[in-house]
């Protein structure tokens, strides 16, 4: 379990923003190697898990970042949250070792069981309990070549490559069989040579061209809702907005929640956005409210000020945004992190697709998290013409969170093909083009704006038509084989 435990740790390390791909590889390498000498399926659950454990904790160390923010209200909770977080994640793989053991007992040659119980682990991963797929192997290809199969396959796919890769390294090198090697290295080849001609293919202009511009406020969390400091991020994000440029926009994007009031509660702070951004729209974050229902919205503002479109974000965090049980755990004081009032925000009736005046074309709206999920992308009704991420990134620190969120941005234009506009509160914000290439960034910590024109988009992938479906299909059948084998082993 202690060399399960440093293995995970070095797997990690392929996650940003330290990107080293090549220790994911031998670390998933090194967990197989103990998979396949473990005596027993418990054995094999134990290891996994550990090796989970040390993953994980180092990807998701950020996660004590909002717990931070009121460090005396809820700052004692937060490395029990860390590791209650990255316990509850290496289950799944724990899960999954016993699963692969069961399936392929005979050591060396259970690498394909490995692939399909880890495939089904991190596919129970992105869905049990609302899902929490941030952290998947597959993501720490996002600088290598091999990244442009996920227009294929998604990132979840690339977590499956991943591990088959990283078994037949080992299997190859224990068996000393220069054939293994042969089929890791042609197809490394394959994946690495495809993958760069992807990435030189030219991406369409658009037909009409479009400015945008990106707004970063920079609006610490401590801060963002201290009546002393209010005023100064949205003077700050009005001069940002109003600045010349010899190519004026003709859209300009403002973060999750900048707005400091309710939607309609102050008519004439909302014109001011609007008056500081003419004769371009304006999409802001923005929370609202609805009876006593309270939702995390995006609006697009007309040139008075009043609001056209409106947009709530529908997969919201739990524990953040909203508790379970809320009504239940309010009676004792215990509220979402994010919550003003209550239990948090209520959740939107789902994706949906903004249609935007001037030429701008349809937007695909993600508020924060909701980037990391590609079945929610693939649940809007038609296809856009690009994606528009607004976010607080802000309560995620500056060490680990804010980078992991971009890269899972940038898989999510290369699955789909459509380049994606991200404005962040503290940073990163960006312009995104069809193939995950960074147009244009902002860096953390750091207010500023970013006046970009909206990159084309390619036709639509094979992942954006059929999602982890046919992948998924190929994994249930070879479970399925597998599943016969043994049990005509013991028969």
């Amino acid at each position: 379990m202690a060399v399960g435990l440093a293995l995970g740790l070095l797997a990690a390390l392929g996650q940003a923003p330290l990107n080293m791909w090549p220790a994911t590889l031998l670390g998933f390498a090194g967990a197989y190697a103990l998979l396949a000498a473990a005596p027993r399926p418990r054995k094999a659950a134990l290891t996994g898990w550990a090796f989970g454990l040390g993953y994980f904790t180092l990807s998701l160390v950020w996660i004590v970042q909002p717990f931070l923010v009121d460090v005396e209200r809820h700052g004692w909770m937060a490395p029990f949250a860390l590791f209650l977080m990255a316990g509850g994640m290496a289950l799944f793989w724990g899960g999954a070792f016993a699963l692969a053991h069961w399936l392929s007992p005979d050591g060396c040659r259970g690498w394909l069981g490995f692939v399909v119980a880890l495939g089904a682990a991190e596919a129970l991963r992105g869905r049990i309990f609302t899902g929490f797929p941030w952290g998947g192997p597959g993501l720490a290809w996002i600088d290598a070549p091999i990244s442009q199969w996920a227009a294929l396959v998604g990132a979840f796919g690339l977590s499956v490559l991943t591990a088959g890769w990283a078994a037949g390294l080992w299997v190859a090198f224990v068996r000393r069989s220069l054939a293994g090697a042969g089929v890791l290295a042609i197809t490394a080849v394959l994946a690495l040579g495809g993958g760069a001609w992807l990435e030189r293919q030219p991406v369409p202009e658009r037909a009409e061209p479009v400015r945008l511009r990106l707004v970063q406020p920079n609006a610490s969390q401590q801060q963002k809702w201290d009546p002393a400091w209010v005023g100064v991020f949205f003077d700050r994000a009005l001069a940002l907005s109003a600045a010349e440029a010899e190519v004026p926009p003709d859209l300009v994007i403002w973060p999750e929640t900048s707005v400091p009031t309710l939607l309609g509660a102050n008519p004439e702070v909302q014109a001011q956005v609007a008056a500081a951004a003419a004769p371009a729209r304006v999409i802001t974050g923005i929370r609202r409210l609805e009876g006593r229902r309270g939702y995390n919205s995006l609006v697009l503002f007309g040139p008075d000020g009043a609001a056209e479109q409106v947009y709530d974000k529908h997969h919201i965090v739990p524990f953040g945004e909203y508790m379970p049980l809320g009504d239940l755990l309010d009676r004792f004081g215990i509220h979402g992190l994010a919550a003003r009032e209550g239990y948090g925000y209520s959740a939107g009736p789902g994706a949906a697709l903004m249609e935007l005046p001037g030429g701008l074309g349809r937007a695909l709206p993600l508020i924060c998290y909701e980037a990391i999920f590609p079945r929610d992308l693939r649940a809007a009704p038609g296809r856009a013409d690009w994606i528009l991420q607004l976010t607080n990134d802000a309560w995620f620190g500056t060490f680990s969170g804010p980078q992991q969120h971009l890269v899972q941005a940038r898989f999510r234009a290369i699955e789909f093909g459509l380049p994606l506009a991200r404005a962040a509160n503290t940073g990163v914000s960006a312009v995104i083009d069809a193939r995950g290439g960074l147009l244009a960034t902002l860096p953390l910590g750091q207010d500023g704006k970013l006046d970009v024109d909206l990159p084309g988009a390619l036709p639509a992938t094979l992942y954006a038509r059929f999602g982890d479906a046919p992948l998924g299909l190929v994994l249930a059948l070879a479970g399925l084989g597998l599943i016969a084998m043994r049990m005509r082993k013991r028969r």
